[in-house]
């Protein structure tokens, strides 16, 4: 581990100092309601970021300008500012009237005995479709205080039940600024984050639902609450959410759902068409700040990794948390951490972002792994799309020397230098490996022995004699040039 400069992170105190500080002072001092929300947030960022460029006396003005520019110019921030821009527009032309659609049909098709039940499902929905957990509660809410006073279900009951489904969807859905944010932070698939969470989140969202249906069945009925509905406009909801679910380029699922949403808000007279564009480029002017913060922070931590913070910051990590289990536990305590001191999750996501990437590398927390046939077009593919996925791989492992020839033919067109920037391994050892450059470091595995050993156990099944579940097949090491030492 290279060594690190504690004082490197200076800017990142600064920006907590200041964020933090006049939060508490608008908050518990001053009074102000929703304080922290008040903290004008670039700001604080801009004060970090001169404090980055005061740092490092040895590197002049123009070199940290273009330090900062190389961190801007990664292919995952300049996703993520456009996702956000595109999906800040589909949720400003699907609207309230989708939403609420959900909802009221929803709860016309289940008894009103479930009504706080089909709320909290509705919520579920709705935030995986539109990506926010706010604008969800201020969505369903009101529905849920018009079925508390028809119903007689308790007010606390129904609006928990929103916040619980909202919070839900939100952590799932494919255009969420916090996942957009840490499937491109991270350099991973949002069809693999949301298999990973999704066995997270479901546990949960099912001893939730359990405990409202306890509730509801305690509660006497009064009434149901039934309002007209357009069971039409759910339909971009679903595209989008089926199209996410299927792996579906986020942009395409997107442009889908802005499409589909337009037409049938055209179609169905619910609004005029300069009004659309006025809802789109509202929906997308909604993005700014967050669009702001990651450019931002992105320019603030290439400073901070130049002048050694992270390297610092991780070195201390490695002191308090051992292990693949502690490496997950501290990437965790991490976010968690700048999630309370800067009162905002999408804040927090881009700020952990970098330092988590590292420290995934460094505990082996869910590699990178792509699936291919064992053909020298397979390991092109399956090249090309890791090096798609996460543009700094150090290391690829490839389960036969001819899927590593295609990996060296991708990693050349690329110009990543092997073993200097990416190192590559595989099993099998053909004499064609040598011809590499620089040659391929492979094991090689004694082929004659396998089938020796296999033929003989074989007729041992047959003729009924003990076989070891355990035989051993000898193999050679082949120490090429190809793996960074």
């Amino acid at each position: 581990m290279k060594k690190g400069n504690v004082t490197a992170l200076l800017p990142i105190g600064v920006f907590l100092c200041i964020y933090l500080g006049l939060g508490i002072a608008f908050e518990y001092v001053m009074k102000i309601p929703m304080g922290f929300y008040n903290v004008p947030i670039i700001i604080a960022f801009l004060a970090a970021i001169l404090v980055a460029c005061l740092q490092n006396r040895k590197i002049s003005f123009d070199e940290k300008l273009e330090i900062m520019a190389q961190g801007l110019a990664d292919k995952n921030i300049i996703t993520m500012l456009l996702i956000f821009l595109t999906a800040g527009a589909f949720v400003g032309v699907v609207g309230r009237s989708s939403a609420e659609s959900v909802a009221y049909f929803m709860l016309s098709l289940i008894p009103a005995r479930f009504s706080v039940a089909v709320l909290f499902v509705v919520a579920c929905f709705v935030s995986v479709a539109m990506g926010t957990s706010v604008g969800t509660i201020t969505l369903i809410t009101p529905i849920a205080v018009s079925v508390s006073k028809a119903s007689g279900f308790d007010m606390a009951l129904c609006i928990g039940s929103v916040m619980g489904g909202s919070m839900f969807g939100d952590n799932l859905s494919f255009i969420s600024d916090t996942t957009i944010a840490a499937c491109n932070g991270q350099g991973c698939q949002m069809k693999d984050k949301f298999r990973e969470n999704f066995g997270i989140a479901l546990p949960a969202a099912i001893a939730t639902l359990v405990l409202i249906l306890v509730f509801s069945f305690q509660t006497d009925i009064a009434g149901q609450v039934s309002k007209s509905y357009n069971l039409v406009q759910i339909i971009p909801y679903v595209l989008v959410l089926i199209g996410g679910i299927a792996g579906v380029n986020v942009f395409v699922v997107l442009l889908i759902g802005i499409l589909s949403g337009s037409v049938i808000m055209l179609a169905g007279g619910h609004v005029a068409a300069t009004d659309l564009l006025a809802n789109m480029g509202s929906g997308a002017s909604g993005m700014f700040e967050t669009s702001m913060v990651a450019i931002l922070v992105a320019a603030m931590c290439a400073l901070i990794r130049e002048y050694g913070g992270f390297d610092a910051l991780l070195a201390g990590i490695h002191k308090v948390f051992k292990g693949r289990k502690g490496g997950q536990f501290g990437m965790g305590l991490l976010v968690g951490t700048m999630d309370i001191a800067t009162a905002n999750n999408t804040v927090a996501i881009v700020m952990a972002n970098p330092i988590a990437k590292d420290m995934a590398k460094e505990y082996g927390i869910t590699p990178v792994t792509g699936k291919s046939d064992y053909s020298f077009i397979g390991g092109q593919t399956v090249t090309r799309e890791l090096l798609e996925r996460e543009s700094d791989l150090d290391a690829i492992i490839c389960a036969t020397d001819r899927l590593a020839f295609g990996a060296y033919k991708i990693l050349h067109e690329h110009k990543k230098r092997i073993p200097e920037e990416v190192s590559v391994a595989a099993f099998r050892g053909y004499d064609e490996s040598t011809l590499l450059t620089p040659e391929l470091t492979t094991l090689k595995f004694d082929s004659y022995g396998m089938g020796y050993l296999g033929a003989e156990t074989i007729l041992k099944m047959i003729t009924g004699e003990p076989v070891s579940k355990k035989q051993i097949v000898g193999y050679e090491f082949i120490e090429g040039g190809s793996v960074k030492s």
